[in-house]
């Protein structure tokens, strides 16, 4: 007889037989007769049986890709008997009806090849589906709840503009404008754990967490998209904000059990440190591992990492990346696929910058892109994206800098340099012009002098100028949609050395493209602190800093045309070189760290961050001529930012009809501004009016209540004895009224 189970007494029925019935009830396995971890999958290429096994462990490998493991014997393919072929759908078995999900959310509308895309369901749907009820039921329409408009920030009816601060803990977006205007438009403490950012154009705000970044934007400001990379360092937005780049200096760990799909990492990305992100969508596009160079040396000596690590061209078709010494590697977006499959091998190369796109540029593309303009004249203004990069000496091969453009790859221009250092690529913002700017060395190598090589990229063959220079240059800057740019250079011997409490003495000076010709020396500003050029967005005005100093904090606020109405015109004939420079003011901002221009070029924000230094931490803002219109001083403060404005809509002929009847809609502004003086005068006026007459009214009070208390006391009322007192009512009229906010 068999063994019986400790605690199981057996049962004897009237034929002397064994009742096993308990026992098997106490033991009985349920086996998952379902399907629910059997998918199909459709749009699989159709082949003969030669080609079954190198396609079933190609299709193997992509699930293995998106985090979905299986093996080529779990597949199963159908055939047609009277063909010899498959018939261009598969079934899968999967260990878990989890798993499936899974598969389903992260492989359908997979595109497999170039004529094949995948479609996913599940195998029990054909019954569902098969038996469905196919009555007609009129479904129920949900009320419409339209969503908040990412750019309603610029319907703004006083025009404001915005922008964000972080201290301590908190955020918060500020309105700008008159001090009646300016107000908190959304605050939220704790809504990031590192830092702030805007993207280009402001249409979203980046916030970043130990979980990864969030995107915010509208008036509310909602959550509008998130991205699952730990402990993100740094971001970077595209130009055109349809994607983000983000990097952690943690390698990505997929641990078991993660969420996996589009949206997350898979196990071919673990140990990459850079991510590639669709900001609609939300989908992972690619991940890189960090450059071995950028994180140190042989010796093991930490580098600080180049950033952005990813550059971008500027219409968003390419992003590019440099392997130095090696070759650059550019991938067209959105599938993130090597251009041409291959990089561009360039030995030795150093470093690469995209052409920015000017409005030419856009202009010539809006004409391609329109309806009718798809025609042979559309072609020709069509214009390739374009690079640059350099590289340096190399045994008897001079340096070389290089114009290239994609996705032909042609070589446009290249000019050989010698005695080279450093190079620094400087593209004027619409692509106009590009500076080179070399540091030589002399033969005995004991010294170091720059020149500015120049390249005219409009005109044809791109002709190259040099601007020769003697001392070094510590700091380049084009004059946005101009012909000028700015230099900072020195030949101070604590050059390169300076320590605390020690200022470098520099030099500013301007130059400016003299009638087409030559670029000239326009004005020299000789014994300077100042370190840092910032131009306004609309070009003109320029300011001079003197940053990361703790005994210089000057700000210097220049115009370039103070003669002139015209932004970046021409010399009049008869006027002296140079003379429409202007310095309209200066200012001092105490252990200054961060400066940047708002959008429409009126107003300078300064900051001084705790992330730095903590001395009077806080910021200002500045109108162009250098007044302070406002200061704030904040224990912990961290960052200002301003929002960024998209370009404008309107065409160049309607900019130029505006600015011709500025004076008209001057008046209407200026109306405004009259009537809400007058309203604060009414206000004021009426406020002390209400003070005498209460003033009278408690004065009739006493009067009563104390001739009732000298009547209850048989006292005499003096009150007939008295002077009349007569109270005279002065009316002040305010003529005129300046604000000056003033925190402490």
């Amino acid at each position: 007889m068999a063994p019986v189970p400790n605690g199981v007494q057996p049962q004897i029925n009237g034929d002397e037989e064994i009742d096993f019935t308990d026992i098997e009830e106490k033991y009985h396995v349920d086996y998952d007769e379902s399907f629910e971890n059997v998918i199909v999958v459709d749009g699989v290429p159709i082949i003969d049986k030669t080609k079954l096994e190198r396609l079933l462990t190609k299709i193997a490998k992509e699930f293995s890709k998106k985090g979905v493991s299986i093996t080529p014997e779990n597949i199963s393919m159908p055939w047609n008997d009277a063909t010899g072929k498959s018939k261009g759908y598969l079934f899968v078995e999967l260990n878990t009806p989890e798993d499936a999900t899974l598969a389903i959310a992260a492989m359908h509308g997979f595109q497999f090849d170039a004529k094949h895309q995948f479609f996913i369901n599940r195998f029990t749907d054909i019954e569902k589906y098969a038996n469905m009820d196919e009555t007609y039921v009129e479904p129920e329409i949900e009320e419409f709840k339209p969503k908040e408009h990412l750019r309603s920030w610029l319907a703004d009816p006083h025009g404001r503009d915005q922008y964000a601060t972080y201290r301590n803990e908190d955020v918060a977006i500020h309105w700008h404008g008159k001090p009646s205007q300016s107000e908190i438009a959304y605050e939220k403490p704790g809504w990031t754990d590192l830092y702030v950012s805007f993207s280009p154009l402001g249409t979203l705000l980046a916030t970043i967490h130990r979980q990864g970044v969030r995107l915010w934007g509208g008036p509310s400001w909602e959550p509008y998209q998130r991205f699952a990379h730990p402990f993100v360092k740094l971001l970077d937005f595209s130009p055109c904000e349809n994607y983000l780049v983000t990097w952690s200096n943690d390698p990505i760990v997929v641990r078991e059990g993660a969420e996996q799909g589009p949206m997350y990492p898979s196990p071919e990305d673990e140990g990459n440190s850079l991510a590639v992100w669709d900001i609609k969508t939300g989908h992972l596009l690619r991940t890189f591992p960090v450059i071995p160079s950028e994180q140190g040396g042989p010796e093991g000596g930490r580098k600080q990492m180049q950033w952005p690590a990813l550059k971008w061209s500027a219409d968003d078709k390419y992003v590019a990346r440099v392997m130095p010494g090696q070759q650059i590697s550019v991938y067209e977006l959105p599938s993130m696929g090597l251009l041409g499959k291959k990089s561009v091998k360039i030995e030795g190369v150093v470093d690469f910058e995209w052409c920015p796109m000017g409005d030419k540029d856009r202009d010539e593309e809006a004409k391609a892109n329109a309806p009718g303009g798809k025609g042979s004249a559309a072609k020709k203004v069509e214009r390739e994206n374009m690079l640059a990069y350099w590289t340096p000496e190399v045994a008897n091969q001079p340096a070389r800098v290089t114009l290239m453009s994609f996705p032909s790859r042609s070589i446009l221009r290249s000019k050989n340099l010698f005695n080279v250092t450093e190079c620094k690529l400087y593209w004027q913002n619409q692509g106009d012009f590009l500076c080179v700017k070399v540091d030589r060395h002399t033969k005995t190598k004991k010294s170091i002098f720059c020149n500015l090589e120049i390249f005219r990229v409009r005109e044809k063959d791109f002709p190259v100028e040099v601007v020769e220079l003697k001392d070094t240059v510590t700091d380049f800057s084009w004059e946005p949609r101009g012909e000028r740019f700015a230099i900072v250079s020195s030949n101070d011997p604590n050059l390169g050395n300076s320590g605390p409490g020690i200022t470098i003495k520099t030099d500013v000076s301007f130059f400016q493209l003299e009638r087409g010709r030559n670029f000239k020396l326009l004005k020299s500003l000789p014994a300077r602190t100042s370190n840092t050029i910032r131009w306004s967005p609309r070009g003109r005005h320029v300011v001079l800093a003197t940053m990361g100093s703790t005994s210089k904090s000057e700000l210097e606020f220049w115009d370039l045309d103070f003669n002139s109405d015209d932004i970046g015109g021409q010399r009049k004939d008869g006027q002296e070189w140079g003379s429409g420079i202007q310095l309209l003011g200066v200012a001092d901002h105490y252990a200054l760290t961060d400066l940047e221009w708002d959008p429409s070029g009126r107003y300078l924000g300064t900051s001084a961050s705790v992330w730095r230094h903590s001395h009077e931490n806080g910021y200002a803002i500045w109108d162009f001529k250098g007044q302070e219109l406002l200061k704030v001083i904040q224990d912990r403060f961290k960052q200002f930012l301003w929002r960024p404005r998209p370009r404008t809509l309107l065409s160049k002929e309607q900019q130029r009809q505006i600015r011709k009847n500025l004076r008209e809609y001057s008046r209407a502004f200026e109306e405004e501004d009259a009537a809400e003086e007058s309203n604060v005068s009414a206000e004021l006026i009426a406020h002390r009016r209400r003070l005498v007459d209460e003033w009278n009214a408690w004065r009739a009070r006493c009067r009563e209540e104390l001739a009732e208390e000298r009547a209850r006391l048989g006292k005499q009322d003096e009150e007939e004895k008295e002077e009349k007192e007569e109270v005279q009512e002065w009316v002040d009229e305010i003529i005129e009224q300046i604000e000056e906010e003033v925190v402490e």
